[in-house]
Parts: C-alpha cells; structure tokens; sequence
C-alpha cells in the first residue's frame, strides 16, 4: 500500500501541476468570456432548476437529474477535501478553490448544454448521454471517447466510493470509536439496497437526501461562524492575502507557495464541483428538458450551492478554527473538521451536537456521492460494452459494494491520491471536448438564450 501511495503521489505532482492548473482553469476563464458570463444568468437557472418541464422528452425530471449530479458533487469533498486543502496549501487554497468553482460555472454550463445537444435515445426509449456522446458524435473521435469512458469508470471507484466510505469511516472513528470493519460492512449493503434500483430508484433517494443533507450542513456552518464571527473579516483578509503570497509556518498554519495553495485550491475544486471533469452531463442527458440550453442553466446552478455556497462556508469554519487557537491541530487533516464542529457548545444526551451534526452530514453527503458515481459508471460501461452492457453492469455493481467496504479500511492518503489521479485523467478528454466544440456552445446559446428562446422546443437529430 505505501508503494501505491508514493505511485501516485508522484503522478499527481506531474498530473497537476501547470500544464493542468492551466488547461482546467484556462477553459474555465475561456468559457465564461466566450459565453459572455453565463453565470449572470443564475437567479434564471434556480427558477428553472424548481420548474417541471412537463411534456419534454427525458427520463427524469430537471430537478431530480440536478439533484443526482449534485448528491454526486456535494460530498466529501465540500467538507475532508476543503480541509486537507487547507492544511496541505494553507489558507489561500481556499480562495483558489472558491475562484474554481465561479469561474466553473460557465464550464458546468457547457457540459450541460453538450450533454443534451448530443443525447441519444436508445431502443427502449432511454436517454443516454454525455461527453462520451459528444466527443464520438461532435467530434468525431471515437478513441478519445472511449477513453473518457474507461477514466470515468476508474473515477467512480475513486472520489465515487473509495474516498466516500473512507471519509465516514474517519468521522465514525474519531466521533465514537466505530468499528470500521462493521462501518464497511454496514455501508456496502445499504448501497447494495439502492443500485440495483437503477437510475430511478439513485433519482428518488437523491430527491430526499440531497436538499436535506445541504440546509443540515449549512445550518451548522451558519451556527460556528455566529460563534466565531470576530474571526470572519481576518480569516477572508488571510485567506485572499495567502492566495498571492509564499510564507513559511506560522499561525498555526503549515508554510505555503502561491503554487502549492493553487495545486490543492484548484485539485480541491475540481473534487468538489466536478466543473470539468464530465461526470454531471452523464445524468443531465437524462432529464426532461425543452432544449440543451434549459438543463444547461439548470446544471450550472449545482455549482452555486457546491462550491460559492458550501465549499466556501467549509473554508471559512475551517481557517476560523485554526485562527482561533482553541487547540485545534492544523495539521491533522482527518480530525480538523471535527474538532471545529465540536466547538458548537450543545449537547443530546452528553454528545456534542456538532459531533452529531458533522457525521449525519458526513454519512449523507458520502452515501449520496456513491450513488450518484454508480450511475456515472455505469453508464460509462454501457458506452463501452453495448449489448454486453447488463453482464458488465451486475459485475460493476459486485465491485463497487466491495470497494465501499474496502474503502473504508484503507489509509486515508492512498485513497485521496488515487481519487485526485483519476479526477485529472478523467478531465482531460473532457476539456478538449469544450474548446474542440465551443462554436456550437455559442451556436445554441444565441439561439435560445440571447435571443431569448429557451421556451423552444429542441428537434431530435
């Protein structure tokens, strides 16, 4: 296991240096200037995303389809992946993660947009898609797409089940002193429960858990920085400050180079909403929606609450905490988070209620992400293997229940690598994608969004 960590340890030091940072975040500036800063459009894409767009062709309601690919985004990520941010960038990767998410909009937008112009409806009348489709069918290139298949497939069992199980494994440990065996074992059959209900059954559960779990979590950000708010204008002055500065240790913080917070700020970022990576769009092509460009606003609204809202309150709990020296070791990644929530002064029945508030968020947010992943890879197999695809499918769902025990007894750091390598591998063919179709990103936003069309319906091709 140590050889595998230090493996990937060294692919992530190449994966995500420059030639990442900026190809991720260059699409990200070049998709909100070219698509004239879709995100002044979000107040329309909520209304939307609230809206059911009776009659149109799709599987799944707006709403459940944004509420999938956001129990897939709002996961561990918001909460262990800002924190090891933090400690491993220091304060400023919160603002680079922050920035990530603004500008990913305009990429979680163009995602969208592809993911339904490329759609396909298969024999049965399911609708399939995602950048799969738009990289054979817009690009016509169809190795590329396979390749983003076979990334995608590695990526569920990384962020999408490995990193998830580990995380409520951690919380379990550290909050009550769980078994982790039992915690394993627990969460792979309650998983197993729920994916062999297939993409309605992941659309129903995600419906009820991912509005819940969000306010629940926020709530309790809201409550800590009531709590600490003489801290609040220091902590966004250090967080902006160490965005742009190199400083050794200090403050209770661990020293940091302008390019080490951006390596873990945009790594983190990327984690959390997922803008760039492709993972969205594999869900988004199955909602019912008038035209690309309707679900494309819709989707772009998961990254608001994901990243400018959750993530960016995670943050600010988190570099609070620190600031506050009450104790709190900066450097203890897996813990930090919890400590923070401990200092909610409530108990039930002799337990903190942040204790409390913090696993129920932990196991919510995690379970939902593997499920949302588990339709992400399975729709990859399906792309890859056609008519073999329900053989390919058992076998997936076998492997994914046996990662999410296995997850949860592995070293936090080995997961986390993996997860990061598979993010960026995944990303990659995705990005190109976007730049490699940015004309017909801008083709159909002027026909239903500039010219104020959204209420058209889209002809099938």
């Amino acid at each position: 296991m140590e050889a595998l960590n230090d493996f990937f340890t060294s692919v992530n030091n190449w994966l995500w240096g420059w030639p990442m940072i900026i190809l991720l975040v260059g699409t990200h500036l070049y998709l909100t200037v070219r698509l004239r800063f879709p995100q002044r459009y979000m107040g329309k894409a909520i209304r939307l995303s609230l809206t059911h767009d009776k009659g149109s062709s799709g599987d799944v309601s707006q709403f459940s389809a944004l509420m999938t690919s956001m129990a897939a985004t709002i996961g561990t990520g918001n909460i262990i992946g800002v924190t090891t941010a933090v400690v491993m960038g220091g304060p400023g990767a919160v603002f680079w993660c922050w920035l990530t998410g603004i500008l990913g909009i305009a990429t979680k937008y163009a995602e969208g947009l592809l993911s339904i112009k490329y759609r396909v409806r298969k024999p049965d009348g399911e609708m399939i898609g995602g950048p799969m489709y738009a990289i054979e069918r817009g690009m016509k290139c169809r190795w590329l797409a396979v390749a983003f298949a076979v990334c995608t497939f590695l990526a569920s069992f990384g962020i999408g089940c490995l990193i998830q199980s580990n995380a409520i494994v951690t919380v379990g440990v550290e909050s009550f002193g769980w078994n982790p065996l039992v915690i394993g074992l627990v969460l792979a059959l309650l998983i197993a429960a729920v994916v062999f209900f297939g993409i309605k059954g992941i659309a129903r559960v995600c419906d009820k858990l991912v509005p819940f779990m969000a306010v629940f979590y926020v709530v309790g950000c809201v409550v800590l920085l009531v709590l600490h708010a003489e801290w609040i204008d220091d902590a966004l002055i250090e967080i902006v400050r160490r965005a742009f500065t190199n400083e050794a240790a200090g403050g209770g913080f661990v020293g940091s180079t302008i390019m080490i917070a951006m390596h873990f700020g945009v790594a983190r970022g990327l984690f959390s909403n997922e803008a760039g990576m492709g993972s969205a769009p594999i869900v988004a092509a199955a909602a019912q929606t008038r035209n690309p460009v309707r679900q494309a606003l819709v989707l772009s609204s998961s990254v608001f609450w994901d990243t400018v809202v959750v993530c960016a309150m995670t943050g600010l709990v988190i570099v609070i905490a620190i600031m506050a020296d009450n104790g709190i070791d900066s450097s203890a990644s897996a813990a930090l988070t919890q400590r923070a929530f401990d200092q909610i002064p409530l108990y039930i029945g002799g337990i903190g209620v942040g204790k409390l508030l913090l696993t129920i968020a932990i196991f919510t947010f995690s379970f939902s992400t593997i499920l949302g992943w588990a339709y992400y890879g399975e729709k990859a197999l399906e792309y890859l293997f056609g008519s073999h695809y329900k053989a390919a499918q058992f076998i997936y769902r076998i492997l994914l229940i046996l990662a999410t025990f296995a997850g949860a007894n592995w070293a936090l750091e080995l997961v986390w690598n993996f997860g990061d390598t598979a993010n960026a591998l995944m990303a990659i063919p995705n990005l190109i994608c976007l730049l490699a179709l940015s004309g017909v990103l801008v083709r159909e936003t002027r026909y239903y969004l500039w010219e104020d069309r959204l209420d058209e319906e889209q002809t099938e091709d």
